[in-house]
Parts: structure tokens; C-alpha cells; sequence
């Protein structure tokens, strides 16, 4: 009885670990795995390959992100700072997607940002694009539509601590 109760104990502890090496590498996805996040200075330019803004674009572990820009107070625009997430899109690449909100109110609106970020291979740069598309205030910024502002391109490098 007591090596039945053993063998029992041992089947039952042997199938929660290989239940668990098939189970915990599906939870990720295979660009997740070397990801560990990090922010980033950039510099982005118009389509005419113009300079327009820098920005810090900080991509977070849990899939959310943060940019802020240094034309976002002016002179020509006023919009505050854009807030987001991010999913892996094929070897080191990601998409991401940010809402900010231009200001002020009146006529103001909603900005949608479309991003596609590739990374070098030791993570340490960036290069991507950037889509901006504009929606009044009252308007759903995920249903289409809206305002394409323009097509920006940007390069970076990570901040190191």
C-alpha cells in the first residue's frame, strides 16, 4: 500500500510538471522571450526626410508603451503626451498603437498612432515609422476613418543606465 500511495504521488507530481513545461512556453510569444523593454531616444523626420521632433519612445514588459515628444507643446502643435501598447510582429519587430489629445479642446480632437518598430539585434537601436491619423473628440479612434496627419520615420538609440 505504501508503494502504491508513492508511485501515485509521484505520477500525479510528474504529470503537473509536464503539464507545465507544455503550458509554460505557449504563454509567450516567441518575440516576448528576449524582450525585456527599455526606452528609447529617437529622432524622427517628415516624408521628405525632413527633421521634425525627438522623442522617447519607453516600450514596457507588460506590453504597454509611452512616448513623449518634443513638439508637443508647440509652436504648431499642442497634444499631450500618448499612451499605448505593443505586440510582438515577426523577429525583432513589434506594432504598436498610442491615442493622445490635441489641445486645445476646442476644435481639439483624438490622435491614433500607428507605429512599426524594428530593433537590431542586440536591442541597443530602433528604426520604424510612425502613423498619425486624427479623429474629433466625439469620434471612435479604432472604428477607421479619421485624418492621416502624415508618414514619419524615426531612428534610435536605447538609454542606458
Amino acid at each position: 500500500m505504501k508503494h502504491l500511495r508513492l508511485w501515485v504521488t509521484l505520477a500525479v507530481f510528474g504529470l503537473l510538471a509536464g503539464a507545465g513545461s507544455v503550458t509554460l512556453p505557449h504563454a509567450q510569444d516567441a518575440g516576448d522571450r528576449e524582450f525585456r523593454g527599455g526606452s528609447y531616444l529617437t529622432t524622427i523626420k517628415d516624408s521628405a526626410g525632413s527633421f521634425a521632433s525627438r522623442s522617447v519612445i519607453t516600450l514596457h514588459a507588460d506590453r504597454t508603451m509611452s512616448a513623449i515628444d518634443s513638439g508637443q507643446e508647440g509652436p504648431t502643435f499642442h497634444f499631450s503626451s500618448q499612451l499605448g501598447s505593443w505586440k510582438p510582429d515577426g523577429h525583432c519587430m513589434i506594432v504598436a498603437r498610442t491615442i493622445d489629445f490635441d489641445f486645445p479642446q476646442s476644435p481639439g480632437g483624438v490622435v491614433r498612432t500607428d507605429y512599426t518598430i524594428s530593433f537590431a539585434p542586440d536591442g541597443s537601436r530602433v528604426t520604424g515609422t510612425i502613423t498619425p491619423i486624427s479623429f474629433p473628440l466625439e469620434d471612435d479612434p479604432f472604428d477607421g476613418g479619421g485624418t492621416v496627419i502624415g508618414t514619419f520615420t524615426f531612428v534610435g538609440e536605447l538609454i542606458k543606465p
